[in-house]
């Protein structure tokens, strides 16, 4: 069954706002019936406007790919500048940190479809294309660590970027290779090995 399309208002776009509505459709269809299969005009369609707004807000195919993932990620990111406020030591907030993060990505109904039908279009967000969502992981955990510093959660490291990095390329890890000698399948499993092995990458 095709989803409505992402109807329009009276009142004037701008913008974001128009790259908003294609990329809300984008994902309707990416998710519905994959990358592959799906054309700039499909997307123009589901978001009730012309293919030539879409190239003109956003670009190609490639280009519209890009920016629904790097949406999707900034979304989890998000949702995780939440979480320093709802703990009050830092073994619960890393453990937190991770089991969202895997969990929201493994529920991700886009990312298995990906993954699972079409793993040529996700990888190389992943991997070789990624800088840019890394660059945002590694910015937010920075800033949660911050948070947890101004809590009393934590002493202040002279090299906490560093730190949030090396989390974040962990975290990254779980998620690209899920099976390994060590279970990390179900959110007790993630959260002790958050509390065994990424705990001491910050505090130590």
């Amino acid at each position: 069954m095709t989803a409505a399309p992402v109807t329009s208002t009276n009142t004037p776009e701008t913008d974001d706002s128009a790259a908003a509505r294609i990329l809300d459709a984008a994902l309707i269809q990416f998710e519905q019936v994959g990358v592959k299969k799906t054309t700039i005009e499909d997307i123009a369609r589901q978001a009730g406007i012309d293919r030539a707004t879409v190239y003109r807000r956003v670009g190609s195919r490639d280009d519209v790919v890009t920016a629904v993932f790097a949406r999707e990620v900034a979304r989890v990111l998000a949702d995780l500048q939440s979480l320093p406020s709802k703990h009050d030591n830092l073994d619960d907030l890393v453990a937190d940190i991770l089991v969202t993060v895997v969990g929201r990505w493994r529920a991700h109904p886009l990312v298995q479809r990906l993954l699972t039908l079409e793993p040529d279009r996700v990888m190389p967000h992943l991997t070789t294309d990624s800088a840019p969502t890394v660059a945002m992981s590694i910015l937010t955990t920075e800033s949660m660590l911050r948070e947890a510093i101004t809590a009393g959660m934590l002493a202040e490291p002279p090299d906490l970027l560093a730190r949030a990095e090396v989390l974040c390329r962990i975290v990254h890890s779980v998620i690209l290779a899920p099976s390994g000698l060590l279970p990390l399948h179900t959110d007790e499993e993630l959260d002790a090995f958050a509390r065994a092995y990424l705990v001491p990458v910050i505090t130590r």
